[in-house]
């Protein structure tokens, strides 16, 4: 069996879970924090990053390996295109959601999410390569009405994990959805999204686990 490590607030490992639960594929579940030093985890994952997985094989980290792991392994049903092209346009949507969309966003997350401030020339140097590749995004997406065309695939799991997050960063720093304003309406196809039962699990997961995370710093806060 399957075993995902990794913890419910990490998108990556929301996308990872998202697949595995389309497949129908039976997964444990390990909660791992990022940047752990343990040996153990050291050895699954070098830099400490969630999610990994553990299989009878051995382990195996980077969310889009595992994903086409999973697919490789589990073709049925189907989350990729059958032919190459197909494939690599997915792969190629995916790539532009995480790396030119998500990791550019994170440089705003510690003001955001975590109560700490961003710089004003990395808010508008995000702003920038931001609203620059958000106009590509929108070249690429298709939302006719998965983000890469009439099937849903694992694209879809990658934006339905982090296009919130882009546009909710940008407003809570910049001030401005940098999706929407860029012309990506976003809204429609994350409620589309979220209908499916694998990621109403994901979604009930990840309030959960902010849920408890709020309770234990209110808790904290009155015992100090």
């Amino acid at each position: 069996m399957i075993t995902l490590c990794g913890f419910a607030l990490s998108n990556y490992y929301n996308k990872v879970k998202m697949v595995l639960l389309e497949k129908g594929i039976p997964f444990a579940e390990e909660r791992v924090l990022t940047g752990l030093k343990d040996e153990v985890v050291l050895d699954a994952s070098p830099l400490g990053k969630v999610p990994f997985i553990r299989t009878p094989q051995g382990t195996l980290c980077e969310s889009e390996v595992i994903v086409q792991y999973i697919e490789a392994t589990h073709p049925q049903p189907p989350l990729l295109p059958s032919d190459p092209w197909g494939r690599a346009k997915v792969h190629e949507l995916t790539t532009f959601i995480e790396l030119h969309l998500e990791l550019v966003v994170r440089e705003l997350y510690p003001q955001a999410f975590f109560g700490g401030t961003v710089s004003e020339g990395t808010q508008q140097r995000v702003r920038k390569l931001l609203t620059k590749n958000v106009a590509g995004f929108k070249r690429l997406a298709r939302f006719s009405p998965w983000v890469a065309g009439e099937h849903f695939s694992t694209a879809d799991c990658a934006a339905f994990v982090s296009l919130p997050l882009v546009a909710m960063a940008s407003k809570a720093v910049l001030g401005e959805d940098l999706l929407a304003a860029g012309g990506v309406d976003w809204k429609p196809y994350i409620k589309l999204v979220g209908e499916r039962p694998s990621a109403q699990q994901v979604s009930g997961a990840r309030k959960a686990e902010q849920d408890a995370q709020i309770a234990a710093i209110k808790a904290k806060a009155a015992a100090g």
